[in-house]
């Protein structure tokens, strides 16, 4: 594979991209600008990765910690250093062999505050569905009464002051356009002549005309499925990829356009066939990615599921439900799934229903949100003949044979319909799934991830191996993650807490009045472990958890007083106990291997290439710390001291290695074991001049007894390791039979080796 060129003055002589090797995210702020990025790159180039992913680049609201509040399609965001800042990013980040993935977000754009940064809504509220923007955005103006609500206020719109002033309407630091002609009416005639109506923020949840983001109001829809709107929103980003300054691009929730493979076939026939494109689909567990799209594959939520699967002992996690049901008396994950679909549909999202039951009329009304609760996947897509059985027979059982099939035919009939419903369906699955049940279910907290599935959190080994070997066949240069921007709990994190899976005694019964809570506390804390700023970093996870799970309290009803007592679960900062601790070790370096070696290219988040614990964002976006000093003291020859240089030995050999030899990274063999522990160990080829092997489930193997006499048999030729063992006097020892665990390994849970 050829490195990248260092980029040209004029940037138009880039050679021909390649698939990435492996990414490396950056979180880009304002305390974080493209010149931090510059300065970071050597130190990411000598880690091994060969393209830099950066967090959304255009413009967004000020101070925006994340950019996915898009304001500006046309302009590189000015806080980060403008568009000057990223080309002069892109020329050394090329210079060091290094290429940029750019994250766009299609899907919405902010309403921001001051309004008028968002042009196109600006304009639209000023001018109406007149507006030569208003094909830009999802409103459904018969339903506002030809009025777009605007859920901004404090309170009821009697009781905040509003005032003209000139050409605009304002309301404190906010200010809305007056529709021309309107000026000098009196107060209550100014209002309702508007294309708008200011409204308090609890109105959005019963009565917003508009799509929007999940059930965030001041993120609007926007409907890039319309060609002049792709056109007028994907520009800036068409010319950085013909410019060379970027070479891919992960698109931001797919799921929320109207039609994803439509517009992913529009954006191919823009970027070329050499950009590398991932999308960020979650799918379930038995959902495969439609074969028709032109992407790369998904961002890798589905890989993270099972490499942490494979890590958490099935009988363990069992027990854990069990116990967390007698302390709690919450009901297991399918009914509590189920009531958190229920609760959020008709409440958070009850404007999107109503949308929906409108479309439908009252006769089918009960079948939509029937079928919606009972859609097994995020959503379906335009075209698709069949709605899943499953999902058909529950619903019917609730709202009718006959209801649910009108819904389908409606489904198959009316293209707005079905978009509307696919759109409500993701949002529902995000809100319902990931931003609720995840925390109100809370056994073992490592499995209630992004994309994981809570009730069945384990994987076996031989589930692992038909994985990998369906991506090498089918996507393999597919994202996959570990860490990111949106987990709930950093990779390390969860290799802590899955560890309990193996011995879940070690939970106890923790005390408090809110015995769900006290669960939560307790695995947080076992999870995050002894860190700087560790007692307020757990306070605020807590007290967003409890906010979420949404049996107490909530976002948009706070109990004060219970919230007062959120902070009294937060313990002292302790370890996990002594016996758990080597387990942890072994789960946090089997899961960097198989995330490195498996099929894929794997992203290293900013940071996790060392042990990185951290929790729900913002403490996941806070600033990087990159080891440099270790990185450079571990390349002088010196031995890891602890976990966390090992997972940074391991992770720049293996980045390297894919970097410099990518031929070794085709194809996928599983290599069973033999021997009373051969469930213990998760070994694989590629190539097949590459072996890998991880140990897992170490503390069940332990106490098992060891290896005893386990052997891996060696596909033929001489295997040579990689990284030198922990004891031993030869390093450098090679394999070309039949070889006991307990010697392959020689005293470290994972083992890499080359074949000679």
């Amino acid at each position: 594979m050829s490195q990248p060129q260092p980029v040209t003055e004029s940037e138009s002589d880039v050679p021909t991209p390649v698939t990435p090797a492996s990414t490396y995210r950056l979180q880009l702020r304002p305390e974080f600008p493209f010149g931090a990025a510059e300065a970071a790159v050597p130190y990411i180039a000598s880690l091994g990765a060969s393209h830099l992913h950066l967090s959304p680049v255009l413009e967004a609201v000020p101070g925006s910690a994340h950019g996915y509040d898009v304001t500006d399609h046309s302009r590189v965001r000015a806080e980060l250093g403008g568009e000057p800042g990223l080309r002069a990013l892109a020329r050394a980040a090329r210079a060091h062999g290094l290429g940029l993935v750019l994250d766009i977000v299609p899907n919405h754009m902010a309403v921001p505050t001051p309004l008028r940064l968002n042009r196109p809504l600006w304009e639209v509220l000023r001018d109406g569905p007149g507006s030569p923007y208003a094909r830009w955005f999802d409103i459904d103006w018969e339903a506002g009464g030809g009025q777009v609500l605007l859920p901004v206020l404090a309170g009821p719109v009697e009781s905040c002051e509003l005032t003209a002033d000139g050409d605009v309407l304002r309301h404190g630091e906010q200010e809305f356009p007056l529709r021309p002609g309107t000026a000098g009416l009196a107060l209550p005639e100014l209002l309702a002549a508007q294309w708008y109506r200011p409204a308090w923020w609890r109105e959005a949840r019963t009565s917003l005309n508009y799509r929007r983001f999940f059930t965030i109001s001041d993120l609007i829809g926007v409907r890039v499925e319309d060609p002049e709107v792709f056109t007028a929103t994907h520009a800036k980003v068409l010319e950085l990829l013909r410019d060379g300054v970027a070479q891919g691009l992960r698109i931001d929730h797919v799921d929320g356009l109207a039609d994803p493979e439509e517009y992913l076939r529009r954006l191919r026939a823009a970027a070329g066939d050499d950009c590398w494109v991932v999308v960020e689909k979650i799918l379930a567990r038995h959902e495969r990615l439609p074969p028709s799209w032109p992407v790369a594959g998904t961002t890798g939520y589905d890989a993270l599921h099972r490499v942490d699967g494979v890590f958490t002992d099935p009988e363990g996690a069992a027990e854990l439900a069990a116990r967390y049901g007698r302390s709690t008396g919450l009901p297991q994950w399918p009914e509590a799934s189920r009531a958190c679909a229920r609760e959020v549909l008709t409440g958070d999202l009850a404007a999107e229903l109503r949308a929906l039951e409108r479309r439908s009329g009252p006769e089918l009304a009960e079948a939509v949100r029937e079928l919606l609760i009972a859609f097994p996947v995020y959503r379906p897509y335009p075209g698709e003949p069949e709605l899943p059985p499953q999902a058909l027979e529950q619903a019917a059982a609730a709202a009718g044979p006959g209801p649910v099939a009108g819904v389908r035919e409606l489904l198959l009939r009316d293209p707005a319909f079905a978009a509307r419903f696919a759109q409500t369906s993701a949002a529902l699955r995000a809100k319902s799934l990931e931003d609720r049940a995840f925390y109100r279910y809370a056994p073992l907290l490592s499995a209630t991830e992004v994309g994981g599935e809570p009730g069945q959190p384990a994987v076996s080994a031989e589930e692992f191996h038909a994985y990998c070997a369906d991506q090498a066949r089918e996507w393999p240069a597919a994202g996959t993650v570990l860490s990111t921007h949106d987990t709930k709990r950093s990779a390390d994190v969860r290799a802590r807490i899955s560890a309990l899976s193996q011995a879940p005694e070690l939970m106890g019964r923790p005390d408090g009045a809110d015995p769900q809570l006290a669960w939560v506390a307790r695995q947080t804390a076992l999870g995050l472990g002894p860190v700087p700023d560790a007692a307020p970093r757990l306070s605020e996870a807590l007290l967003k958890a409890v906010r979420e799970a949404a049996l107490r309290t909530s976002w948009t009803e706070p109990d004060e007083d219970y919230e007062a007592g959120v902070a009294g679960y937060v313990r002292a900062p302790h370890d996990l106990p002594a016996e758990l601790a080597e387990a942890a070790r072994a789960n946090l370096l089997g899961m960097t291997l198989l995330h490195l070696a498996m099929p894929g290219v794997p992203e290293v988040y900013q940071g996790a290439e060392t042990e990185y614990r951290a929790l729900v964002d913002p403490d996941n976006r806070r600033p990087a710390r990159f080891p440099r000093r270790e990185l450079a003291r571990l390349d002088a020859g010196a031995a890891p001291q602890d976990p966390a240089e090992e997972k940074l030995a391991l992770t720049a050999a293996l980045l390297r290695l894919r970097r410099d030899r990518p031929e070794l990274f085709r194809g996928y063999a599983p290599v069973p074991a033999l021997g009373p522990a051969a469930g213990h160990l998760v070994a694989f080829t590629r190539a097949p001049g590459l072996l890998v092997a991880a140990t897992r489930l170490s503390h069940r193997l332990a106490a098992s007894g060891g290896w005893r006499g386990t052997r891996l048999p060696l596909p033929p030729g001489t295997w040579t390791p990689v990284l030198p063992p922990d004891t031993g006097t030869n390093s450098r020892i090679s394999y070309s039979s039949s070889v006991e665990a307990a010697d392959l390994l020689a005293g470290r849970p994972v083992g890499v080796w080359l074949r000679r």
